[in-house]
């Protein structure tokens, strides 16, 4: 298989990560206005799937290192192979809880709480499992990036009017922050260390996110047939209405799928060099390529009130040193 052997490049790849987890949600803003999430979820899903399949049977499959995709899954042991799928359903549960929290609380509300609470939580659990050289630079960035969540927290509650928080909408925000914390430990404690030498029973980058794959594909069966009976906002769904989706939509949520899918198998191949933790934190600059989608090319803030350009400015100016940070983390 085809594995990273140098942390600049492991650093490189983090940011391509970091740009495809902050780029998939414009694949949502291309489909038709009245198509649901809890619809464009299902092709999301399908192109997660897809994403870990074509990774697998190509730079899976190819190489000397570590074992092929396939042989490599035929080995795995069922508590790694549980792992993975527990992480998969783990992060389907926390991506469903926090758009729940949107809609119930704004994102004003719904995302400092959530991704803040999930990126705190997920560097220091994957930091205990496995440490980097710099703890102080690690957990210096990462105040740094929480600070700019923060901060495009503030511009975005500028922006919109005001809105009712209900305690329900911050018990949302609160789950989802911890299952995102949660999720990349139960897929990287599947896979082996070193990804030149593999050790039985465990898998490599390719068999670990496909069996995440496979656990986001089994739960949304449950998890977002829920909430299609039973949405936090709007009419109940049914199987019908996803049917009626044109051919656009359904592909704009697979390709959304199949954007986040990339970032995930490219943050799991630099972790061999980077580190979980450092791997993890750098993918949770998502929120600035957000940001810088909204401002210069969605215009979100053309009619903002006077002053947020500083919050916007300091967002940035946190974000990139808290990156930094991390970055320097490995020493």
């Amino acid at each position: 298989m085809y594995i990273i052997e140098s942390y600049s490049l492991a650093v490189v790849v983090s940011a391509v990560t970091m740009l495809c987890w902050g780029s998939w949600p414009n694949t949502q803003k291309l489909a038709d206005p009245g198509w649901r999430f809890e619809l464009f979820y299902w092709d999301y899903v399908w192109g997660i799937a897809l994403s870990a399949l074509v990774f697998g049977l190509t730079l899976g499959s190819s190489g000397i290192s570590g074992r092929p995709v396939l042989a490599d899954l035929a080995q795995a042991d069922s508590r790694s192979v549980l792992s993975a799928l527990l992480g998969g359903a783990i992060f389907n549960a926390a991506n469903i809880l926090f758009v729940a929290a949107i809609t119930l609380a704004g994102i004003a509300v719904a995302f400092p709480v959530a991704a803040g609470f999930g990126l705190v939580l997920g560097v220091l659990i994957n930091y205990i499992a496995r440490p980097v050289d710099n703890a102080a630079f690690l957990l210096g960035g990462t105040a740094l990036v929480v600070m700019a969540i923060v901060f495009s927290a503030l511009s975005y509650k500028r922006l919109m009017r005001r809105q009712r928080i209900t305690a329900k909408g911050l018990l949302f925000s609160l789950a989802a922050g911890l299952l995102f914390g949660f999720f990349y430990r139960f897929i990287s404690a599947a896979m082996y260390v070193d990804f030149s030498f593999p050790e039985n029973g465990k898998m490599g980058p390719y068999g670990a996110v496909a069996c995440f794959a496979g656990g986001v594909l089994l739960s949304n069966l449950l998890f977002n047939t829920i909430i299609m009976k039973r949405p936090v906002q709007g009419c109940p769904l049914v199987w019908s209405d996803y049917r009626k989706g044109s051919a656009k939509n359904h592909i704009m949520g697979m390709l959304g799928g199949m954007i986040w899918g990339t970032g995930l198998m490219l943050s799991m191949l630099s972790a061999g060099k980077a580190g979980f933790a450092i791997s993890f934190g750098l993918g949770q600059g998502n929120a600035m390529i957000a940001a810088i989608w909204g401002v210069f090319i969605w215009k979100e803030f053309r009619n903002a009130p006077a002053g947020t350009s500083k919050f916007i400015y300091g967002m940035f100016f946190c974000y990139i040193t808290g990156l930094a940070c991390i970055v320097y983390a490995k020493g």
